[in-house]
């Protein structure tokens, strides 16, 4: 085979890859329309979960007390509500307060499975069913990251800051489950639909 051929065919192929490189490419960059949905109208979905807002700002329905629960070195978790969603799950929102006299972390109230990222969350926390004698943990995210509150560090004396926490629906005769959180006392709350 000579050198000519053999450079032409080198060519060739560069060229055949440049055109599939600049193909998707362009496919990749299509369409876009900004910020917009696919139908041009509307923008993307943004998740129902609660997120986490920093520090002071209050928690969903935060006038509502459904329970409390005081803990060691003035810490205080406020419930607010237990809401059973139409899609399995059953979301607990909440206000954690500091009126101790020192920052608090929540390195105690993270579970023990060591694929988690966060180091401070509330990924220890459950809802029990004692009649069913069922315990229901947080649930994960597919990237393994609890469907809570998360960065939960620093909260200095005085601050509060929103806390929830996802867990899968226990059947809907069950309308009363206990909330625990490591280092807490139990809360017995009731469900709503």
């Amino acid at each position: 085979m000579s050198i000519r051929r053999t450079t032409k065919a080198a060519r060739g192929a560069v060229a055949m890859a440049s055109a599939v490189g600049l193909a998707l490419v362009v496919a990749g960059c299509g369409g876009g329309g900004g910020a917009k949905g696919t139908d041009g109208d509307k923008p993307p979905a943004r998740s129902t979960a609660p997120k986490d807002s920093g520090p002071g700002s209050p928690a969903a329905d935060s006038d509502k007390v459904i329970g409390e629960m005081k803990g060691p070195d003035g810490v205080v978790v406020t419930l607010h509500s237990v809401v059973r969603d139409s899609g399995g799950f059953v979301t607990v929102n909440g206000t954690v307060a500091n009126h101790g006299n020192r920052a608090f972390n929540a390195i105690d109230w993270r579970s023990n499975e060591t694929e988690l990222r966060s180091r401070s969350s509330i990924s220890g926390a459950t809802l029990v069913d004692k009649a069913g004698k069922k315990r229901y943990l947080v649930l994960r995210d597919t990237n393994g990251e609890c469907l809570c509150t998360t960065g939960l560090s620093g909260l200095m004396p005085g601050a509060s800051r929103p806390i929830f926490a996802q867990f899968p629906a226990p059947p809907a005769k069950v309308t009363q489950v206990d909330f625990q959180l490591p280092t807490m006392p139990p809360a017995s709350v009731q469900i709503t639909d």
